[in-house]
């Protein structure tokens, strides 16, 4: 009988398994990234679902036009984290695949796949909003297209805002590796509450209405209900929703392209995937 075949083997071994949960810790405990997670979900859920509660609660008036209000929100919310999604999977793809040396050894440009990414994304959210929106015709009797050309211009300054986040993370994916992919799902929900999808601005605090007017999503959400509540076209917040995207999606562009240098300057791109 050999040596292996006198250790002890039990059906089920407690050591084993704290063994593995052990394991498990240490990786929670080397990523900050999961350890805010486990934390993010319940409090975004519990801050949002506050905002719409207590301004419904005060509104009783808004109820009986909130169901296309509502689900233009849902669906206009969709393009703004579809178009960040868009960007993030794209990147990681290269990421998951260990691709992202093999890239860069060809005379690809970093700037070159930003402009490919960014068009990846166009096309994922129109393969996903598309449908949903034909389909709310269809089930609910609702169509967003009937507002007209301002629907293009919201869809543009919120998947643009997308663009921006998007970008950004794939420049800090770069920098941390990827223990830090669960960015690419929860970043972009920090700043749901504060858009104003299902409330007015007017809702927040004073402290978070500075903030939310700080986002173009906002603008978008707001200019919004101005066409569906108030049959009112506000081109100022178009126009100013899109002049701080152009500034968002520079700062992106610029936090990946760095993110991008200080990588390739640390030989980390064929290591990147690992």
């Amino acid at each position: 009988m050999t040596a292996a075949q006198e250790l002890p083997n039990p059906a089920f071994s407690p050591r084993r398994v704290g063994s593995m949960a052990l394991r498990y810790l240490y990786l929670l405990r080397g990523s900050w990234p999961r350890i805010l997670e486990l934390a993010y979900w319940p409090t975004v859920q519990m801050v949002l679902w506050g905002f719409i509660t207590q301004f419904l609660a005060a509104n009783s008036s808004y109820i009986a036009q909130a169901f296309g209000i509502l689900l233009s929100g849902v669906l206009l919310w969709d393009v703004l984290f579809r178009g960040q999604l868009g960007v993030t999977i794209s990147f990681l793809e290269e990421l998951w695949s260990r691709n992202l040396g093999h890239l860069f050894v060809s005379p690809l440009r970093p700037l070159e796949m930003v402009c490919a990414m960014l068009f990846m994304s166009l096309v994922r959210t129109l393969i996903g909003f598309v449908p949903a929106s034909l389909l709310a015709i269809m089930f609910f009797d609702y169509s967003m297209y009937g507002m007209g050309l301002p629907l293009v211009g919201f869809f543009f300054t919120v998947i643009i805002t997308g663009w921006a986040v998007g970008l950004a993370i794939a420049g800090i994916l770069l920098r941390q590796g990827l223990g830090a992919e669960s960015l690419a799902w929860l970043v972009v929900f920090a700043i749901a509450p504060i858009s104003g999808i299902y409330y007015p601005i007017s809702v927040l605090p004073d402290a978070l209405q500075v903030l939310a007017w700080c986002l173009p999503s906002a603008y978008a959400f707001e200019g919004m209900r101005a066409v569906l509540v108030d049959g009112v076209f506000r081109a100022d917040l178009m126009w100013l929703g899109l002049g701080l995207n152009l500034i968002y999606l520079a700062a992106g562009t610029a936090v990946f392209m760095i993110c991008f240098r200080l990588a390739r300057q640390r030989g980390q791109l064929l290591q990147m995937g690992e």
